[in-house]
Order: C-alpha cells, then sequence, then structure tokens
C-alpha cells in the first residue's frame, strides 16, 4: 500500500483547468460592396492542460452564429459566444486619445480661472465705484457747512484727488474687464476645437460580445487563435474620375474606393481588401415553377372572374418578368470577382470616417463624337465611344465625376462596364452645337402633321447648327415608329439617308453621321405615314 502511494506521489499532477483573458484587435477586412469579412489574430500563452481563451472585447453587434476559430499551438475544442452578461474589460486607450482629454480639461481649467479674473476685476471697478458715491455723500453732508475756509479747502481736495483716482481705478478696471472677455472668445474657440479633437478620436464605449474557446495543450505552449467573422455594417463604394483629352482621345481612369464601417470599434493598421464580390446579394440561381394551363366550358368562366383573374395573373407575372431580368443581368457576371489589396494598413473609425483609397489609374483610347438628340434635347453632348480593353471591369456606382480637357463638367452614376465591352460615356453638352425638330411649316406648301381616320403622315425637318470654330463629329439620332400588326403599315424615308438603323438594338431609332464644318449647318427631312383598315383606331 506504501509503494502505491509513493508511486502516485511521484506522478506529476495535471495542471488545473483556468481561464486565459486575452485582448484583441482587428486584423485583417476583406470588404465587399456591402458587408465584410473580419479577422482577429490573437497570440497566446498556456501551461499544459486544459484552458479556455477568453475574448471579452468583440463587437455587441457581431453575428455570433458566423463565428469561425482556428486554433495553432493546442487542440481546440467547445466554442461558447455570449452578448449579455459580458464581464468588464480594460479599455487601453491610446496616448493620442489620453493627450486629446488632458487637452480639453487644460483648456477648461483656464476659462474657469480667466471667468475668475474678470470677476475680481469686476470687483475693483464696482469698489471704485462705491468709494465715489461714499465721497460723494462727504460733499453733500449737513457738517460741511459748518466748516472753517482751511478745512473746507482740504477736504475739497481731498474728495477731488480721491474722486479721481476712483474714477481712474474704475476706468481701468472696466476696460481690463473688457479686455478680458474678449480673450475669452478665444479661449472658449481654443476649448471647442479640443472638444471637436476629442469627440474625432471615436473612443470605443459600446457593450462587447464575448468569445471563449476550450483548448488542450499537451505541454506549455505558445499559439495563436484566428477569429474570422462576416458583419452586415460595413462597406466600399466604387469611385472614379474620367479625364478625356479632345485632341488626342485619350481616357484617363482614376480609380478610387471610399470605405466605411459602423462595427462599433475602431480599425487601426488593418490589411484591408476590396472585392468586388456580393455575398450580401443573391447566390444562387431563380426557380420557375410548373405551367399547368387548364381548358374549360365558357360557361363555366364568369367575366368578373376572369377580369380578376387576369389582373392576378398580370401582377404575378410583371414581377416574375423583372426578377428574371435582374437575375440574367447579375448571371452575366457570377463569378467575376476581382479584389484588390491595399499595400499600406489603413485606420477606419466606427460611424465617423468616410477613407478615400486609390487603387490605381487604367487608360483606354475613345473616339469622340458629338451626339444631338433634337427630339429631347437642345444642344449635342461630347460622347467618348471606347472599348475597355484594360482587362478589368469598371463596377457599378453612382460616384463618377466627369472631366473634360481638364474641366469638371458633372457627377452621376456609372453602371458596369465588363473587360472588353464597347461603352459610350458622356462629358457634357456642347453649347455651340445647336439643334431643332419643327413640323414643316405649311407656308412652304407642306401639310406638316396630317391625321384622318385610317392614316396619318408627319414630315419633320431636323437642323444642327455649328456655332462653334471647330469641326464636329456629329451623330444625330431620332426615331420611326414600328409596326408589330400586319393591319398597321408604316413606310418611312430621309433626306439624306440614315447611316444606322435599329441603333444600339433598338427597333425604330435612326443615326446620321457627319462631320459638321464650324459655322455649318446640316438639315434632315423625315418623313413618315401610317395607314390602317377602316374602323380601327390607332393607339
Amino acid at each position: 500500500m506504501r509503494a502505491l502511494c509513493l508511486s502516485l506521489m511521484l506522478v506529476a499532477p495535471p495542471a488545473l483547468a483556468d481561464d486565459i483573458a486575452l485582448g484583441s484587435r482587428v486584423s485583417d477586412v476583406t470588404l465587399y460592396p456591402q458587408g465584410a469579412t473580419v479577422t482577429r489574430e490573437v497570440p497566446f500563452a498556456a501551461p499544459e492542460g486544459a484552458h479556455e481563451l477568453i475574448l471579452a472585447d468583440l463587437p455587441r453587434g457581431t453575428p455570433l452564429a458566423s463565428v469561425r476559430v482556428s486554433v495553432e499551438g493546442a487542440r481546440i475544442g467547445g466554442v461558447t459566444t455570449r452578448r449579455d452578461y459580458v464581464p468588464p474589460r480594460d479599455i487601453a486607450e491610446s496616448p493620442d486619445l489620453l493627450a486629446a482629454r488632458a487637452e480639453v480639461e487644460r483648456l477648461e481649467e483656464a476659462l474657469r480661472t480667466a471667468r475668475a479674473g474678470i470677476e475680481d476685476i469686476r470687483l475693483e471697478a464696482e469698489a471704485a465705484r462705491a468709494r465715489l458715491a461714499f465721497l460723494d455723500r462727504i460733499g453733500q453732508g449737513d457738517d460741511v457747512a459748518t466748516l472753517d475756509l482751511d478745512r473746507l479747502r482740504a477736504l475739497s481736495q481731498m474728495i477731488g484727488s480721491e474722486t479721481l483716482a476712483a474714477r481712474q481705478v474704475a476706468l481701468d478696471a472696466t476696460r481690463r474687464a473688457e479686455a478680458a472677455t474678449r480673450a475669452l472668445a478665444d479661449q472658449d474657440a481654443a476649448l471647442k476645437d479640443a472638444r471637436r479633437a476629442l469627440a474625432a478620436l471615436v473612443p470605443e464605449q459600446e457593450a462587447r460580445a464575448m468569445l471563449a474557446v476550450a483548448i488542450t495543450a499537451e505541454t506549455a505552449t505558445e499559439g495563436r487563435m484566428t477569429v474570422t467573422y462576416t458583419i452586415p455594417n460595413a462597406g466600399w463604394q466604387p469611385l472614379y474620375d474620367l479625364h478625356l483629352a479632345r485632341d488626342s482621345g485619350a481616357l484617363r481612369i482614376e480609380r478610387g474606393a471610399l470605405v466605411r464601417q459602423s462595427t462599433g470599434e475602431n480599425w487601426q493598421d488593418v490589411a484591408l481588401s476590396l472585392s468586388t464580390s456580393r455575398p450580401s446579394e443573391q447566390t444562387e440561381p431563380g426557380q420557375i415553377w410548373p405551367w399547368v394551363p387548364r381548358v374549360v366550358d365558357p360557361e363555366e368562366v364568369r367575366p368578373l372572374a376572369r377580369q380578376k383573374g387576369g389582373e392576378a395573373a398580370m401582377s404575378l407575372a410583371a414581377p416574375m418578368a423583372e426578377m428574371a431580368d435582374s437575375v440574367t443581368a447579375e448571371a452575366d457576371f457570377d463569378g467575376l470577382s476581382v479584389t484588390y489589396r491595399y499595400p499600406a494598413p489603413v485606420d477606419v473609425a466606427t460611424g465617423a470616417d468616410h477613407v478615400r483609397l486609390m487603387l490605381g489609374t487604367l487608360e483606354a483610347e475613345a473616339e469622340i463624337v458629338a451626339q444631338a438628340v433634337p427630339m429631347v434635347d437642345q444642344t449635342a453632348y461630347v460622347m467618348a465611344d471606347f472599348t475597355n480593353d484594360t482587362g478589368e471591369i469598371l463596377l457599378p456606382t453612382s460616384e463618377a465625376r466627369f472631366y473634360l480637357d481638364g474641366r469638371y463638367v458633372g457627377q452621376r452614376g456609372l453602371d458596369l462596364i465588363a473587360a472588353g465591352e464597347d461603352a459610350k460615356l458622356s462629358f457634357g453638352p456642347v453649347d455651340g452645337l445647336r439643334l431643332s425638330r419643327v413640323l414643316r411649316d405649311r407656308n412652304e406648301g407642306d401639310r406638316g402633321l396630317v391625321r384622318k381616320s385610317n392614316e396619318m403622315s408627319e414630315s419633320v425637318m431636323i437642323e444642327v447648327e455649328n456655332l462653334t470654330d471647330t469641326v464636329w463629329p456629329l451623330r444625330v439620332i431620332d426615331r420611326v415608329p414600328v409596326s408589330e400588326q400586319e393591319d398597321l403599315e408604316i413606310t418611312w424615308s430621309a433626306s439624306p439617308e440614315p447611316t444606322g438603323e435599329n441603333v444600339d438594338d433598338r427597333r425604330g431609332i435612326l443615326a446620321w453621321e457627319f462631320d459638321l464644318p464650324a459655322g455649318a449647318t446640316q438639315t434632315i427631312r423625315l418623313d413618315t405615314a401610317m395607314e390602317w383598315p377602316g374602323g380601327k383606331v390607332l393607339r
């Protein structure tokens, strides 16, 4: 029995399980247009045995179901997450935050001291005015009349000199109080600036969530725990500055990104990647359902029911058609994802910062043309026709700014332009290219718009006038009606003939392309006729 006890004593007991509290910061972030994947890498040291690694500094809004944990240097066990009843944590405040808070406190104390000094000066003025009142009462006393001449003269001199001194003291104190009050404005402004500087550091004060990870170490170890999770309240937006040079057709596209996050904690010195992937949007193909038509006797269909059924069918079909279009548009670019890795660490304060990052410049060559649409515009617009041969896609954004020969011409949205895709970009109006589109004057022998019971004809005159001192390549766009019924016959003629029909695969859209010299005018006549059977109505 003694031998058994001795052998048990010689065996080293295993280390007791304990909690190892760790602090963490965000180390890597992959931002999507909406949402982000966040990574925290946390080194730890643990003795032999079973332990729990405790992180009590996750943002409270962290989607805990998305948390994934890996551990190097120990065997991982269960992972526990918690939002409520989280133990308090020590908030390590940055030196900048401490210095800013100390500056606010210093300026507040200086302002209190300055205000107290002003009150002291005002008390001096009040005391001097009290002396003046006292001297005035002495001079008006009943005993003054009983004084002999020498005493009266001495009293008068004393009252005069003391009154002068009191008035000087009061005046000097008033001036000093006014000067000190004016100086308060500068001190007050400095304090407001210091408070704004303190607020700009965005101290992290929100409650946090907790993560507990069970590990087992065979021996004392130093390891690393990696925590990743996805969040919805962060993202980035593409920014483009597009510069077009008219003389060469060179198109320079300066790319940037606007980064934001509202996670409840500040990101400091994070390795940032920007991805074009959209995990927050549709990630699986749409579905269609069986179509089971039925044939019934006419008397089974009531007119009212048929009307409601028709409306119901239309109300269901329209959204499905829109969804199909949307799904098709997304499917065209499904799996096409670009990731930009920013080369330097980035700081982004929660709920405050909108950080602009530069992503480099792309170069392309464009064909410049002035596009005129007289039906809706009074002037032509500079267009850059180009092929995106940069090898990268241009992402959709509402923040694209356009510059022509270095002059800012406007800001608007930009649709997605895939690599290799042809695109047209507008760079503002040409005020010297004037447009008009009118019916022919009846005084010229033409009837303009003629409409009968079963036919209608129209004759319009399009005119483009170049008031600039430059030859402009023009593209004039107009339209003619299109028939989808055999009973509706449409004919048209144009002089000169258009150089293109069904432009951009839009039926009935015509284009005329030509160079318009400085000071010249180009006229286009477009005649249209429509005819349909009698007894029918054109709509």
